[in-house]
């Protein structure tokens, strides 16, 4: 059995121990803390509350919880990065709970089973235009529908997904469960019309008879570099060759040998697509170190498991056909890259790069009140609106960070405001709690559990193919997994603080009701704080 450093222990000694008789000086109350999973879920997922259903083995609830803040939740628990995993406070016990693995095995168990989610929304009689059929615009759709409005999604694609289709490579994300996803949204009544370009946002307004618009347009521009040339090879970009393997295209002729230049999770995707591709030679050139990096660890170190070679602190300075000189670079004190005037020559026979993506805003510039950045990013108020009145901008399009988890909280946001807006009113969020530090647990009550290891498609298939790697949860193991939750800051009725009190002082309200506590009795001994598993009890100053 480990313990945390900082938890709670009751010192018989301490002046806290010894609060007898009727000279309290502190008393006990129950309280609510913001679990930090939940804190940290770009979607705005209750993480615990959903945890707490799947724990019982009740899944439907579970999903269903989930579903009321994230509408794709197969899609989620693949391709999202977890942020709430890293906050868990389980994690500085043993291992974080796999948060991402039960969320996909819920997405699979909905599919399964056919479950709907829950609507019982009137219908307001109003029309929301949402441009882009992205995760923010999927997510805005989804939530205005559930909202009760009557929505259309306009795409200039050929197939709705966005980045999760264009940017996202099949071995993370099978297909199958993208359109499913995308298909059960489309159910609830969403219009989705597809190869249909926006370029006049005011029309939509003024001819359309639409009472709000959303747009969620994605970073679907490569960006570009100057690197000097004497005779240009083939060089190509990341989002044109994961946009061809989607759209049915011939793939792209790359060569034997290969070089990506960029150090984000696009060019770990695309270097380890084109070792699929069957290049004998898939490099990644990136000029800062591995701790620098964009991208996230594990892609780094499931690319160098598929033969990706990564040449760190390197830069492209000179390209001759199929020769690439590279200069080699240093970290300076202050965590920059810099020259080291030292160079080497690669050879290759395609260069792709992989530098970032920006977003085509220009059909915005016409919009009276619309202030854009000059790099394109669309100025919003809190309420996710732009300067111009029911106009509204989420996803990659905004000033925010550009995963899959941040966009679908977007939508969500947006939706919440642009339903406040057109019923005249002021969306107001809900004031959080203070947040659930794992200095408030008892630690001594919870037993070393690792977590479920998700087992892994074997290296020559994944080098081979575009089967998906990463495996699911089977039922028991998901159960068993959500039950390493330690429902960090919010009573799950344990009977500790009930079954401690030495004066009979807490009381029972039934199951699903918690307890309180009986102030006649209670002599502020503490023992319920200090025995609470979860820091659901504090102890505050005696009011006289």
């Amino acid at each position: 059995m480990k313990q945390l450093p900082f938890a709670i222990t009751l010192d018989p000694g301490s002046s806290l121990a010894n609060q007898t008789g009727s000279w309290r000086t502190m008393r006990p109350e129950y309280v609510d803390r913001l679990p930090p999973c939940n804190n940290a879920c770009p979607a705005g997922e209750n993480i615990q509350k959903w945890l707490f259903h799947a724990e019982e083995g009740n899944y439907h609830d579970a999903w269903q919880v989930l579903m009321e803040d994230n509408p794709m939740p197969g899609v989620m628990g693949r391709v999202c990065y977890h942020p709430c995993e890293d906050a868990c406070n389980r994690g500085q016990l043993d291992e974080a709970v796999g948060i991402h693995a039960i969320e996909r095995f819920l997405g699979r168990i909905a599919w399964e089973n056919k479950w709907e989610p829950f609507i019982d929304a009137e219908p307001s009689g109003k029309r929301v235009l949402v441009i882009g059929a992205g995760p923010s615009g999927l997510s805005a759709a989804y939530h205005l529908t559930r909202l009760g409005h009557a929505v259309t999604i306009r795409e200039a694609g050929p197939m709705a997904g966005g980045m999760m289709r264009f940017g996202i490579p099949k071995y993370r994300l099978p297909r199958d469960v993208l359109d499913y996803e995308i298909q059960r949204i489309l159910d609830l009544g969403v219009k989705l019309e597809l190869n249909t370009k926006v370029e006049d946002v005011e029309r939509a307004f003024a001819e359309d008879g639409f009472d709000a618009v959303f747009v969620a347009v994605g970073a679907h521009l490569a960006k570009r570099i100057d690197i000097p040339a004497h005779a240009a090879g083939r060089i190509l970009d990341a989002v044109s060759v994961l946009r061809d393997m989607e759209t049915g295209a011939e793939p792209p002729q790359l060569g034997r040998r290969v070089i990506v230049y960029g150090g984000g999770n696009t060019a770990m995707d695309v270097a380890r697509t084109a070792k699929r591709l069957g290049v004998d030679e898939s490099m990644i050139v990136y000029r800062r170190s591995r701790k620098e990096m964009p991208a996230h660890d594990f892609e780094a170190v499931e690319a160098e498991e598929e033969g990706v070679l990564i040449h760190w602190l390197r830069t492209i300075k000179q390209i001759d056909e199929t020769s690439f000189i590279v200069e080699k670079m240093e970290i300076d004190a202050d965590g920059r890259p810099r020259p080291t005037g030292e160079l080497e020559t690669i050879e290759a026979d395609t260069l792709i790069l992989a530098l970032g993506q920006d977003v085509d805003t220009a059909f915005m510039d016409r919009i009276p009140g619309v202030e854009m950045a000059s790099d394109g990013v669309v100025q919003v108020d809190a309420s996710m609106m732009t300067g111009r009145d029911g106009l509204f901008a989420g996803g990659d399009m905004v000033p925010a960070e550009r995963t899959v988890t941040v966009a679908v909280g977007h939508g969500k946001k947006a939706a919440r405001n642009i339903d406040a807006w057109l019923r005249g009113e002021t969306y107001l969020k809900p004031e959080k709690h203070e947040l659930a530090g794992p200095e408030s647990l008892n630690t001594w009550y919870y037993d070393d559990a690792p977590p479920t290891v998700q087992e892994r498609l074997d290296i020559v298939r994944r080098q081979s193919g575009f089967q998906e790697v990463l495996q699911g949860l089977t039922e028991d193991n998901a159960l068993f997994e959500a039950r390493r939750c330690l429902s960090c800051g919010n009573c799950f009725e344990c009977d500790n603080c009930y079954g401690i009190c030495p004066d009979n002082a807490v009381i029972k309200l039934g199951p699903g009701n918690r307890f309180q506590i009986n102030y006649d009795y209670c002599k502020g001994c503490g023992m319920c704080a200090a025995e609470c598993p979860c820091g659901a009890i504090r102890m505050v100053p005696e009011i006289v």
